[in-house]
């Protein structure tokens, strides 16, 4: 019975390694971690989902009220374009670039320091080469009275320009028989040979004249603004031309040339009325007829004079302006004075 006994206990022997098989722990702890995923975790993507939910709303909508903002930023710049198309600061700029020639060389009557000018001529070629190569397209975008301006100026440094390479004046003895030593007459070709340009085109001041002060523009009064550097000249202004004040300015310049007894003047005395040189038919006195032109007047007087009476008139005082339209006179024309305007 011994035998049978102690057989039973070595069979279970090898029992105890299947048993140590199962009783591997190690694969058996993976399953609280299949339990995290499914017990653990579902809790905290319901937990989560409401808090961003309310934060994640505000800054939906903070957004959508910046959105405008940027908006509001833009809208100013469409405005950058309307800002470089406005013509008229622009005019006003150019037009001053020729303030200090005329500020430091002329003085209030008009007259000019030709000699120190001469000796700062370098001044006057700066101005005279923006005019050289100034862009037509920004001079096509200004009102008239910008065109205008810009021509007046244009031909008083030009002019100024030709006198100081001709300065001081030599004259032969010849001529100065009929001109005094300081006529301008003595400068060969003044008006119709001395050459300059003009936004890239070729001019003399005779082209120039004609082509924007006679034929272009319907405005006498550019007459009483260019200088011709002489005494009986209208003033040379000691300031630009202006569009923006342009009409005053012309004004002006009518004003002063009719103060003059130089240019004009009434004897009641001797009934004589004497008008400048500059007013005559042959000059500029046809330039009148278009705007100022009239057949009820001065019946007495050839087209061009009567167009010029007409006109000044409306610069005369009460008394004059009777006495011209009515009053028994003869009409004389001054000798014109060719000296330099010095």
């Amino acid at each position: 019975m011994l035998l049978i006994v102690g057989c039973p206990p070595e069979q279970p022997q090898p029992l105890e390694t299947p048993k140590s098989k199962p009783v591997q722990p190690q694969p058996a702890q993976l399953k609280p971690l299949q339990q995290l995923p499914v017990e653990e975790t579902e809790p905290p993507i319901t937990e989560p989902p409401v808090q961003p939910s309310t934060e994640t709303e505000p800054p939906v909508q903070q957004p959508t009220e910046i959105k405008p903002q940027p908006v509001e930023v833009n809208e100013p710049t469409p405005q950058k374009p309307q800002a470089e198309e406005k013509q008229i600061p622009d005019a006003n700029d150019f037009h001053s670039i020729c303030a200090e020639i005329l500020n430091d060389f002329v003085d209030e009557r008009g007259m000019v320091d030709y000699k120190t000018l001469k000796r700062k001529k370098y001044l006057l070629m700066d101005v005279l080469d923006e005019f050289d190569s100034f862009d037509p397209s920004v001079y096509n975008a200004w009102p008239d009275e910008d065109k205008i301006a810009f021509w007046i100026n244009a031909y008083n440094l030009q002019m100024l320009n030709i006198i100081i390479k001709n300065y001081p004046i030599e004259s032969k003895r010849i001529f100065r028989i009929i001109w005094p030593p300081t006529s301008i007459r003595h400068i060969q070709g003044i008006w119709d040979e001395y050459k300059f340009i003009v936004m890239e085109e070729e001019f003399t001041l005779a082209e120039l004249e004609k082509k924007f002060l006679r034929e272009k523009f319907d405005e006498p009064r550019v007459f009483f603004a260019i200088c011709l550097a002489s005494l009986s000249s209208p003033p040379l202004r000691n300031e630009p031309y202006y569009g923006r004040i342009l009409d005053r300015q012309l004004d002006e310049q009518v004003r002063k040339f009719l103060a003059s007894e130089t240019t004009f003047k009434i004897d009641r005395n001797k009934e004589i009325i004497y008008l400048s040189s500059l007013l005559q038919p042959t000059w500029f006195g046809k330039e009148f007829i278009s705007k100022y032109g009239t057949d009820k007047k001065f019946k007495a007087q050839m087209p061009a004079t009567r167009a010029v009476l007409s006109f000044i008139t409306k610069y005369l005082d009460q008394q004059d302006v009777s006495y011209l339209e009515t009053g028994n006179y003869t009409l004389k024309y001054l000798s014109y004075d060719w000296r330099l305007n010095e």
